[in-house]
Order: C-alpha cells, then sequence, then structure tokens
C-alpha cells in the first residue's frame, strides 16, 4: 500500500512472447545478409524471408515510430520491450514506393493487428532482399531470451522468440 502512495516500483519479471509479424520462413539474425543486422549492431532478434508483404504486430503495445519511408516501424511492448521490424533490407531507398502504412505513432495495437503492407515484388526488383529482421533494440532490459526453432511460420499465430524481461 505505501509503495503505491510513494510511487515505489517494485521490480517486476515480465515474460513476453514476440508472434511473426510476417508469413514466411524464419531465421536467425546472423543469417541476414546485411552485417547491421547480422552483427546486431541494432540489437538481437530474428528475421523472416517473407512469402506475402502483409506486415502484423507481434505484440500488444504501441508504435513508437513509423519511418516516413514507411519501410521500417518501431513498437513498445507491455513490458517496454522496444521491437524494431524492419521490411527488406536496403529497402529505404525505395523511399515509401511500394510501401502502406496501417498505423501511426501512439497508436495502440495487439497481436496480429495489420501494421504495413508492401509488395515484395518491387523490393525483390528495387532493394537488396525481401529478408526483414525483427529485433529488440533495448536489449538491455532483457533477462532471457529464448529462440524458436527455424520453420515456417504464420503472421500473428506462430511464435518466433520469448523474452523475460528485467
Amino acid at each position: 500500500m505505501l509503495k503505491k502512495l510513494f510511487g515505489k516500483k517494485e521490480d517486476k519479471v515480465s515474460e513476453e512472447i514476440i508472434y511473426a509479424p510476417l508469413s514466411g520462413r524464419l531465421m536467425n539474425i546472423d543469417e541476414v545478409p546485411d552485417p547491421v543486422f547480422s552483427q546486431k549492431m541494432m540489437g538481437d532478434g530474428m528475421a523472416i524471408e517473407p512469402t506475402n508483404g502483409e506486415i502484423v504486430s507481434p505484440v500488444d503495445g504501441e508504435i513508437i515510430q513509423v519511418f516516413h519511408t514507411k519501410h521500417a516501424v518501431g513498437i513498445r511492448s507491455k513490458s517496454g520491450m522496444e521491437i524494431l521490424l524492419h521490411i527488406g533490407l536496403e529497402t529505404v531507398s525505395m523511399n515509401g514506393e511500394g510501401f502502406d502504412a496501417h498505423v501511426k505513432e501512439g497508436d495502440k495495437v495487439k497481436v496480429g493487428d495489420p501494421l504495413l503492407t508492401c509488395n515484395l515484388d518491387l523490393i525483390k526488383e528495387k532493394a537488396a532482399s525481401t529478408i526483414s529482421p525483427i529485433v529488440i533494440t533495448n536489449g538491455d532490459i532483457v533477462q532471457t531470451f529464448t529462440k524458436e526453432a527455424l520453420v515456417d511460420v504464420e503472421k500473428g499465430t506462430s511464435r518466433i522468440f520469448q523474452v523475460v524481461v528485467k
């Protein structure tokens, strides 16, 4: 009771499951053919080689960033984990061509809610790859990180990793 009155927070460990934001083949982040992601410069995570251009929320949370080129979106989960979804590699140079955003900063989302759609054929033509990293950008709050087996995944329903946040 007193802790609530005086604003002290209890140390809670929060466990979260991150679901596939895209349908396709799940792969380890170190397999991504871009050193920014494969060397985990942005953070640890997984990647998906997508089979369609529908991108959904992997967690319940809030949209904290939609890049003006619509090739990436940042989400803060309920535990405070910040997740970057980066669609394709070197897609920023497409300047939004072939991408549509269905959310904006501040929107609340649930697992499976539509975030973006993209034209995979156009990405194959104009960018380096359709491989799409899913990265935890504030990994300092992560206590444990458990990756799922590398299999084909379905957006919004397949688990890709589980995290326990400090």
